[in-house]
């Protein structure tokens, strides 16, 4: 069965829909998200006392929503950023998706199916040492080898790391209805922003308003123009099929329909789905040229003919002045 239409995927699909719709949750995901937050609160505390203080500074970078707010591509943003002012940062990240069991460097020629989607999109985005592995304890200690500041992904709710600098990003259109787990798209409860560091809104439109303390920061990645990862001279398109697997696929709609593009018609995998063969025939019978993420390139491009052309939305990041100088001022700060 296509992962697309199978009925655990379209219950999924169906329950995230609730979340960003301005009605009450049906009550077996209300009672079912009180459970996940006694879990949540208990793990948040045993994660707490095994803290450890990492042989490197560490930026976390995290979210307090399940997926799609930007973590990937701000964190090659802030790779890049580190770089120009002469640090050498070191990514760690899950490798959601991979096969990895201990912490492993991504080498150049490590497949997505190994180091995960993001860490295998990270590696060729960054031109830096990339760790993948579930322990990243354990693939902190070994990025002292490789660099002298780390970047953790992914790390707000990973509290057995000691960090630096905390950023939390938040979606500029919000938090949904605000509820948690599966209820609602929270992994915890908004009163966990106060111990964030820095507050960034992602993404493109007017922000909504998120009661905190904190300074918010405005962030965005924008496409910048369409590339084709097969190099067969086919001008750029302007109407595509938008071809995705990641966690919120309706924003890299937006995104390209912000580009200029048409959408002929989308196709939307699992987060972190495995493309095969069989997917690859199913797209190019499409009408549409395909257009993908830069995350579903490092899977798709391998399977892709190369006589067809597969267009990857290439973006350009949006930073508000002063957020890098603030990162920097926790960073050496005491």
């Amino acid at each position: 069965m296509n992962p697309m239409h199978s009925p655990s995927g379209l219950l999924a699909r169906r329950i995230e829909r609730l979340w960003w719709q301005n009605i009450p949750p049906p009550l077996p995901l209300q009672a079912i998200s009180h459970i996940y937050a006694w879990f949540s609160r208990r793990d948040q505390r045993r994660r707490l006392a095994r803290r450890q203080t990492p042989p490197l500074p560490l930026i976390s970078v995290g979210n307090i929503t399940a997926g799609g707010s930007g973590k990937t591509p701000f964190v090659i943003w802030l790779a890049d950023a580190l770089k120009s002012r002469g640090y050498q940062p070191v990514i760690l990240c899950r490798g959601d998706g991979g096969s990895l069991r201990t912490p492993s460097l991504v080498g150049a020629d490590m497949p997505a199916q190994t180091a995960g989607d993001e860490a295998r999109m990270l590696a060729d985005a960054c031109a830096c040492p990339v760790i993948a592995g579930r322990d990243r304890v354990a693939a902190a200690a070994v990025a002292q080898q490789y660099g002298n500041v780390i970047v953790l992904d992914d790390g707000f709710q990973y509290r057995q790391l000691a960090r630096q600098c905390d950023i939390v990003l938040v979606p500029a259109t919000g938090l949904g209805n605000g509820r948690l787990i599966p209820a609602g798209p929270l992994r915890e409860p908004l009163a966990a922003l106060s111990r964030a560091d820095l507050i960034v809104r992602t993404g493109a439109g007017t922000p909504m308003p998120i009661a905190t303390e904190q300074r918010q920061w405005q962030w965005q990645a924008r496409i910048s123009h369409l590339e084709d990862a097969m190099h067969t001279g086919t001008p750029e398109p302007r109407q595509v099929a938008a071809v995705s697997a990641i966690a919120r696929p309706q924003r890299f709609h937006d995104d390209l329909s912000r580009h200029g593009c048409v959408i002929d018609t989308f196709r939307v995998f699992p987060d972190h789905h495995r493309y095969s063969h069989r997917d690859v025939a199913h797209l190019l019978a499409l009408p549409a040229p395909i257009a993908i993420t830069a995350k579903d390139a490092v899977k798709l491009v391998p399977l892709w003919p190369r006589d067809r052309p597969l267009w990857v939305a290439r973006q350009q990041a949006e930073a508000e002045p002063g957020l890098f100088k603030a990162i920097l001022e926790r960073l050496s700060g005491p």
